[in-house]
């Protein structure tokens, strides 16, 4: 049996913690750090396949030291292009794996081709979209006789008539297959080399790094915020925020945020709520507030409804506002990188309104000039107002404006655990609008592709997807036609009962710029 004084960095062994039923498990961590403090040994441990949050500084009774694995070789810190970086983590950890959308369908009209087999695959094929009563005598295939006893569920269909957008063939990289549905959200599970990967979904835990050929590539200096997580140490490994008290809450860090390093050793650090300035003790945040004239987030009030604003703020104008947003924000999202030039960027805080002023609840920036046409770089919710619909509200708020641009949007990726609700947004917005249509002058309802993504601001390439994930397209007689099941019905009216809180138009307030006409943000 090994003793904890020959425990050392890189190397793994099971570790005892209290999962979410409270028992006792002892999960395969690794030591990345060691440190003595009044003689007493502390170690620094990733659970393995588990989230980065979760790693802490444990004591030597909870390790198992009867089975330790010594450091390994690729534990050690590679070199890429001559600069250090980062140990590899476990496979389903690692963000640089790729987040590949569909091709963008080609513009313009196309022929369509012959009747293929029942498959999107089969060759570009225009769709509309209508939807067919289901009490209209209509020759189908007849279907699997089903179950002995069970009950046949009623279908709504909609149907492909006359042209518009080709839907794409669906591969094992589409989006299609990782959508969560009804506002669930599904682990995504990384490819393997050499090993063929089944149909995902996303998860809330997970990252994927967005390239084209499945490599990392280093972050867009015009503005993205997508860390190049090939340049990781040991450092930014590690948690250095113990605690923070912001207003009435006090935050306990997920991830590394390059906050100077005198604050890192600090019990507890604290931020002014209203313009998010730290300081080294409680004594330093009083004097703070006796001098700190806001009450509310600097910018313009473009929404608000009852207790819920959102304010715009110019990375340019309200530079240390934005800095000190980015180093909070940067607490809680691990798949970001923190630049301090905050020009390019616009960030729209929520807030919520009482007797002492504008509390910030989150959060989302978006570039002020996006060639990929993202309207969300970063997005977040604060831990104290996670689960209570806010995360899904400033998605909401994000399409609003686009619609006000008169633009079509998506989020950055790879997605954040709270950009992974976009997914589930696409789900409940398109079902409500195929939900929503009535007939017309004794016609069958019809709608295509591209009027969905105007009315919803929502890419055709997201469309598309949530569609084929959602199980909606089916081939029928050479036709695509879309099938809304009861389950999927049912489903979809659970979740919007749920989903109380919702964007007011009429309460928005906002006149879109034209970035690239100036010179300079």
């Amino acid at each position: 049996m090994a003793e904890a004084a020959e425990v050392s960095e890189g190397c793994r062994l099971p570790v005892l913690r209290r999962n979410q039923d409270n028992e006792d498990e002892w999960p395969l961590a690794e030591i990345l750090s060691v440190k003595d403090i009044s003689g007493r040994r502390l170690f620094y441990v990733h659970y393995i396949d588990f989230n980065k949050r979760l790693d802490e500084w444990v004591t030597p009774e909870r390790l198992d030291l009867q089975r330790v694995q010594g450091p390994r070789k690729e534990a050690k810190t590679p070199t890429k292009n001559g600069l250090p970086g980062s140990r590899p983590g476990s496979p389903e950890r690692d963000p640089r794996k790729s987040l590949e959308l569909p091709a963008a369908p080609a513009s313009g009209k196309s022929l369509p081709g012959p009747p293929g087999p029942p498959g999107l695959g089969s060759g570009p094929v225009p769709l509309t979209l209508r939807f067919h009563l289901p009490q209209e005598n209509v020759a189908e295939p007849p279907p699997a006789p089903p179950p002995h006893g069970a009950q046949r569920p009623t279908k709504r269909k909609v149907e492909v008539v006359s042209p518009a957008t080709p839907v794409p063939a669906a591969t094992e990289t589409s989006q299609a297959s990782r959508l969560p549905q009804n506002g669930s959200a599904r682990r995504a599970v990384a490819a393997q080399p050499g090993r063929k990967r089944k149909s995902a979904c996303l998860g809330t835990d997970e990252d994927s790094q967005d390239s084209s050929d499945g490599a990392p590539s280093a972050p867009r200096m015009t503005g993205s915020l997508v860390s190049d997580r090939s340049h990781d140490d040991i450092v930014t490994r590690m948690k250095n925020i113990e605690c923070i008290e912001l207003g009435r809450h006090r935050l306990k860090p997920w991830y590394f945020s390059p906050y100077p390093q005198e604050l890192t050793a600090l019990p507890v650090l604290y931020l002014c709520e209203f313009c998010l300035k730290y300081g080294h003790s409680l004594r330093c945040l009083q004097r703070h507030l006796t001098k700190c004239d806001l009450r509310h987030p600097p910018g313009n009030e473009i929404y608000r409804k009852g207790t819920i604003s959102f304010f715009e703020i110019d990375g340019r104008k309200n530079k240390s506002y934005s800095q000190n947003l980015c180093l909070l924000a940067k607490c809680f999202l691990d798949h970001k990188t923190l630049y301090y030039d905050t020009d390019p960027f616009l960030f729209y805080v929520m807030t919520e309104y009482d007797c002492k002023g504008f509390h910030i609840v989150g959060y989302f920036s978006k570039e002020k000039e996006s060639t990929e046409d993202y309207n969300v770089a970063c997005i977040l919710t604060l831990p104290p107002y996670q689960r209570r619909g806010y995360g899904k509200l400033l998605i909401e708020f994000s399409y609003e404006l686009s619609k006000v641009e008169g633009k079509t949007g998506t989020p950055e990726k790879p997605l954040s655990d709270l950009g992974l609700l976009s997914c589930s947004y696409w789900s409940q917005t398109i079902l409500e609008i195929l939900m929503g249509l009535k007939a017309e002058g004794g016609e069958r309802p019809q709608i295509t592709i591209n009027e969905i993504s105007e009315i919803t601001s929502i890419k055709k390439e997201d469309v598309i997807p949530t569609l084929q994930y959602l199980n909606l397209i089916n081939y029928y007689k050479g036709q695509y036609i879309l099938t809304l099941s009861g389950d999927i019905v049912e489903g979809h009216e659970r979740a919007m009962l749920k989903r109380v809180l919702r964007i007011d138009a009429k309460c928005l307030h906002f006149t879109p710029k034209d970035w690239s006409k100036r010179g300079k943000w």
